[in-house]
């Protein structure tokens, strides 16, 4: 059986050291108290037959509320610690994180009570520089940050 994948927006501002990255942060009571290595790139999985770039965008959308649009620079397939492939790509724009509008979902909460919730799928979002996204940002999606300052000129984020 072949890997799960998942396609992904990395979104970026500026330039040089100065460059941002928008990183989300998932909802959910599981997530509410984890904030380093807890971050990700807004993404998602594609629907059967589904172009990646087209199902990165999708995700992007119903995560974020935004709508991303620009020049989408393929950053390549990586490989997370459970096995799933997250497909990337990183846009310039600039959206405002306290805009911010998630889908939900539904959980059981608490565990074994047989009770039901509704959760953000994402609970709030961020412009991060290098330095600050890498301690945010889950482990396995630190390899795309690398790559788009790679792919931007840069040295890579320390």
């Amino acid at each position: 059986m072949p890997a799960p994948l998942s396609a992904g927006l990395l979104m970026y501002r500026g330039s040089g050291e100065e460059t941002e990255v928008f990183l989300v942060h998932p909802g959910g009571p599981l997530w509410a108290r984890k904030d380093a290595g807890a971050w990700s790139i807004p993404k998602g999985l594609p629907a059967a037959g589904e172009d990646l770039l087209a199902a990165a965008r999708r995700e992007f959308h119903e995560e974020t509320g935004f709508t991303a649009e620009g020049d989408f620079r393929a950053l390549g397939a990586f490989k997370q610690p459970g096995g799933k492939i997250v497909h990337a790509w990183a846009v310039e724009g600039d959206c405002d994180p306290a805009k911010l509008v998630s889908n939900l979902f539904e959980m059981e909460w608490p565990p074994r009570s047989g009770k039901r919730a509704r959760c953000p799928e994402i609970d709030r979002a961020g412009w991060f520089r290098a330095p600050e996204a890498l301690v945010k940002i889950l482990r396995g999606q630190q390899p795309i940050l690398f790559k788009l300052f790679e792919k931007l000129g840069g040295r890579p984020p320390s």
